[in-house]
């Protein structure tokens, strides 16, 4: 089966958490809005679906993902389907709903993480919200982010398979979706994550080793894998880092 994933061109954002996945498990995918138009792609290819011309399975917005009559939509819904669909989320039932879960707190980490700098509105520009943005950084950085990682430190420690990753006892989705978090974190927050990062020694392990694995390593080692920049969720303003 050949996935089509819809997703802004030029940017990681969401739909790199669901490019990992199918990386990781070695699935035939197209990024459809980076295929020219004579090819199916472009962002009118992705209009299509959002306008409801493509059917009653309408997504709000990117990332989603086609195949056949099947569309996906929602970051966490599609990286859980395709986890469970190829062998890279838990087998146990109790193991295979807490990596869903895992999923959709890492998802409401990356929406605070992209709020920091669009406090007011996503129609706004950043110089339209800046007071209000270096308040919002102030509080992630020093009361959400160490939440967050401490609840991922826990989770590592506490899983009776090792703390090798999240859940269960190998490689899944939930372990993808924290390594591209905290890559986003790193490059939006350098200095603040270079403060932290030493606190959650199992978080850091984790990212290493998903990093090293075979298809990941050759991934981002690939053209197909896109720079983190200023379009995108996490995005690089110095003055919101902190001193």
């Amino acid at each position: 089966m050949t996935y089509d994933l819809y997703y802004w061109p030029g940017l990681p954002g969401r739909g790199e958490y669901v490019r990992l996945v199918l990386e990781a498990v070695g699935a035939d995918y197209r990024d459809m809005a980076r295929l020219p138009a004579a090819e199916g792609g472009g962002i009118e290819a992705m209009s299509a679906f959002l306008r409801g011309d493509k059917g009653p399975h309408v997504p709000l917005a990117p990332p989603f993902l086609v195949a056949g009559d099947l569309v996906l939509s929602q970051t966490a819904a599609i990286v859980a389907t395709l986890g469970e669909r190829h062998g890279l989320a838990p087998e146990a039932e109790a193991d295979r709903l807490f990596a869903r879960a895992i999923a959709l707190t890492t998802a409401d980490l990356v929406a605070e993480a992209h709020d920091v700098h669009h406090p007011v509105g996503v129609s706004l520009y950043y110089d339209d919200q800046r007071p209000e943005a270096a308040r919002r950084a102030k509080e992630f950085r020093n009361a959400r982010m160490p939440k967050f990682l401490g609840w991922y430190e826990r989770l590592l420690s506490a899983n009776p398979s090792g703390p090798e990753h999240l859940v269960a006892d190998r490689l899944t989705y939930a372990d993808l979706g924290l390594f591209q978090t905290i890559a986003g974190l790193g490059y939006a927050f350098p200095r603040r994550m270079a403060s932290l990062m030493p606190d959650y020694p199992l978080v850091a392990a984790v990212c290493e080793r998903v990093a090293a694995a075979p298809r990941i390593r050759a991934y981002l080692e690939s053209d197909r894998r896109l720079a983190f920049n200023e379009d995108g969720i996490f995005r690089h303003y110095p003055e919101l880092d902190g001193d």
